[in-house]
């Protein structure tokens, strides 16, 4: 059942960052769900041992970890973007 919550919470994490980086239209339900876990282990690497807070990965739920993962897929998005040209 773990993986189940896991997959649906990465859905959402992706889709709210791909609504907060305005990249929604151009991504699919499977996308978004790639976005959030892929973000959440970015996090995980980058931003969870500066703050301390564990990532949805990382068998925490809370918003704590919830907001990391959030902010990781903003940044992957944006990375993305970057690469692609799409940041002016």
């Amino acid at each position: 059942m773990g993986i189940i919550i896991w997959l649906v919470v990465g859905g959402l994490v992706g889709w709210v960052a791909s609504i907060i980086m305005k990249t929604n239209g151009s991504q699919g339900i499977i996308l978004n769900v790639v976005v959030g876990i892929v973000g959440a282990l970015i996090a995980g690497y980058f931003i969870s041992p500066l703050v301390g807070i564990s990532t949805i990965n990382q068998n925490a739920l809370n918003l704590g970890s919830i907001l990391v993962s959030l902010v990781g897929a903003v940044i992957l998005i944006g990375v993305v973007k970057l690469v692609r040209g799409g940041v002016r």
